[in-house]
């Protein structure tokens, strides 16, 4: 099948070799990749600020980026559901709707799409699975614990599949980081003390990692660690799927 290789700007920008993973990754799993060299920012900052009327342009560079692709994947939650559920271009472009219908998340796409069930990958540590919100609540990424009902992971079925990895077990497994893009910025001193809760859950567990499928939300968590001067790292969960099982 041919894919599409979304990559978010704070990625490409930031952490390239999360980028670089999710492209190995599904390499190995048998897809054929495409980058669109013209792909830009999405709009997501602007249309949650308010201002979807300015993001009409990433919208329909969008469209026509990754207009023709069986499927387009991305290794962001929160730009994934951006794209699902708000790509509307002035014109109406006749891509957006078949774009919206086959735009995945990385982990969704490969269990709903792929049907993974094994991966030769290998991570000899202690690691926390943090659920970005837009992740578990707009895309269904796992199931939300206020709810009575069967529970579920995507990104946690994966990381069952990978050797020797110990999944610790949270005090509130799905607490928000408080990055939420332009709320970081708005409401900085809450957003700041959400995170060091979340952080905390983390390292009172003893993880030695935090891996999620929202690079967004680790890098806002990447901080806090690197202020507190904590051994605790993050890696995207593509890094960690990528990895290989001599």
């Amino acid at each position: 099948m041919n894919v599409a290789l979304f990559i978010p700007c704070y990625v490409d920008q930031f952490y390239p070799h999360v980028a670089i993973a999710t492209l190995e990754l599904l390499e190995k799993l048998g897809c054929k990749v495409s980058y669109p060299l013209k792909q830009t920012c999405c709009g997501q900052p602007m249309a949650n600020s308010g201002f979807a009327h300015e993001a009409d342009a990433c919208s329909q560079l969008f469209a026509e980026n990754f207009a023709g692709f069986d499927y387009v994947v991305s290794p962001s939650g929160s730009c994934t559901l951006h794209i699902k559920h708000h790509l509307h271009t002035p014109a109406h472009n006749p891509a957006e709707q078949h774009i919206r219908q086959t735009v995945y998340e990385l982990t969704e796409f490969l269990v709903d799409v792929l049907k993974v069930t094994s991966l030769n990958a290998k991570f000899p540590h202690k690691v926390g699975m943090h659920q970005s919100c837009h992740g578990q609540r707009g895309l269904h990424l796992s199931q939300m614990s206020e709810l009575n009902a069967a529970n579920y992971s995507k990104p946690g079925s994966l990381l069952d599949m990978v050797a020797d990895i110990e999944l610790i077990h949270l005090d509130r497994v799905d607490e928000c980081c408080g990055f939420g893009g332009t709320f970081c910025v708005a409401e900085e001193a809450v957003s700041a003390k959400m995170g060091k809760d979340r952080v905390s859950d983390h390292v009172r567990h003893q993880a030695e990692y935090i891996t999620g499928a929202d690079m967004s939300c680790l890098m806002h968590m990447e901080g806090i660690l690197k202020r507190q001067k904590s051994s605790t790292k993050i890696i995207h969960i593509a890094e960690i799927l990528n990895t290989h099982n001599p």
